[in-house]
């Protein structure tokens, strides 16, 4: 039996809530309540405590039956982090990492997932330092089920109630059949882009960031899989519990992913690997002269094209970052590397370019399945190609609005 810890923060959709908890233990779904101290004033815990079976952790510094530490005890029983209604407060409160009641403190200390349900006045809503606490959220991988739109309790019409039951027991229940399903699979991941040396103290690289790939790595994570992420020089810190092995050249990210493929049974290749290196490196530094300079370039290893060659039963996933011709240089690429998957993005549009938290993505399949994906949080791209990989390994169709893309 699952276990979903149910937050609930001071909003007149607190009731609702209750609706939220019974139509969970008709799934079969555990549910144990946290409030905070404003949403008492809209529903009593002895409310939930009945319909839960389980007492309210809404006091922080109360210890368990047992002298656990609460919030640390259910946050590790958590398989699922819903919080539904949730507040601007509780949002800030998480985005911005603040641990001062028993939900937010929970939220601090659970490795399981989390979807939040937000709830507010249509402006509040709309504030832009709701709007970006709510797109950090989701670049760390928060599932956010949109609010619906009508008349609101504070007599406003617009967008800001909370979604229907319906629709966040769906969510909450969706992110519980993501939650392990990649156990069992070692994913290797690579990121970032490659250094090429012109001397010691010059080099050719390009403009990747590495995020994409780290969001790859921390979803395929948290979703069971043991994952080793080769990552070239990034100023992103490197995930928790993730094997990761820095590398600077092609010539390296090559080593060692060579060394790594035979233990993985899923490939996800979102580095940015230089073309072309010099061709030959400079013992000191090249000193400044008054007319130009000629550099010689040749081109680097190919990374993906040495997978695909040996690729036999892995899902081999490949990227393509181009500004001009998508889908025709995604699709060859695809072929000419012997990739399941190509990811294409237009690193030229709004958003969807390097170094950004968010991508718009072009997927294609070698059944020949095309699905345009729309700008998401690279975290929430991610997910959706590791639903991909996971269609891919059972022979399922293509899943809908699946996508994702590099940078």
């Amino acid at each position: 039996m699952a276990t979903v810890v149910l937050g609930v923060t001071g909003c007149i959709g607190a009731y609702k809530a209750c609706e939220v908890l019974r139509e969970l233990q008709r799934r079969d779904v555990d549910v144990h309540v946290v409030m905070t101290r404003a949403a008492t004033r809209f529903v009593s815990p002895m409310t939930f405590e009945a319909l839960s079976r389980h007492p309210v952790f809404h006091d922080q510094f109360a210890l368990g039956e047992s002298g656990e530490i609460r919030h640390v005890g259910l946050a590790d029983a958590a398989d699922l982090l819903l919080v539904a209604p949730a507040t601007a407060n509780v949002i800030g409160k998480f985005a911005r990492g603040i641990a001062d009641d028993a939900l937010s403190t929970l939220y601090t200390a659970t490795l399981a997932p989390v979807v939040v349900a937000p709830a507010m006045n249509v402006n509040m809503f709309d504030h832009p330092a709701v709007r970006e606490n709510l797109q950090i959220l989701r670049g760390r991988g928060v599932r956010v089920v949109e609010p619906g739109q009508g008349y609101l309790a504070c007599g406003w019409l617009g967008r800001g109630r909370l979604a229907e039951t319906a629709d966040v027991v769906a969510a909450a229940l969706a992110a519980l059949a993501r939650r392990r399903d990649l156990e069992g699979e070692t994913v290797l991941v690579t990121a970032g882009p490659t250094v090429e040396d012109i001397d010691p103290v010059r080099f050719v690289s390009n403009r990747s960031s590495g995020r994409m790939g780290h969001r790859v790595a921390e979803a395929a994570r948290d979703r069971g899989a043991r994952v080793v992420l080769v990552s070239g020089p990034t100023a992103l810190p490197p995930p928790a519990g993730v094997d990761v092995v820095p590398v600077r050249s092609a010539a390296d990210m090559l080593r060692a992913v060579e060394e790594r493929f035979a233990a993985a049974t899923v490939v996800v290749a979102a580095a940015a690997v230089a073309d072309y290196r010099p061709a030959t490196v400079a013992a000191q530094k090249l000193r400044k002269g008054a007319g130009p300079v000629t550099m010689e370039l040749v081109r680097t290893a190919d990374v993906l094209g040495s997978l695909g060659a040996r690729k036999e039963g892995r899902v081999l996933v490949g990227f393509a970052a181009e500004t001009e011709d998508l889908e025709s240089r995604a699709g060859a690429k695809l072929e000419a590397k012997n990739l399941d998957l190509i990811v294409a993005n237009d690193v030229s549009a709004p958003g969807a370019g390097f170094d950004g938290e968010t991508n718009a993505a072009l997927l294609l399949r070698r059944d020949g399945s095309r699905v345009e994906v729309p700008l998401l949080s690279k975290r929430e791209l991610a997910e959706r190609i590791l639903d991909e990989v996971i269609a891919l390994r059972s022979g399922r169709p293509a899943p809908a609005g699946v996508g994702g893309g590099r940078g």
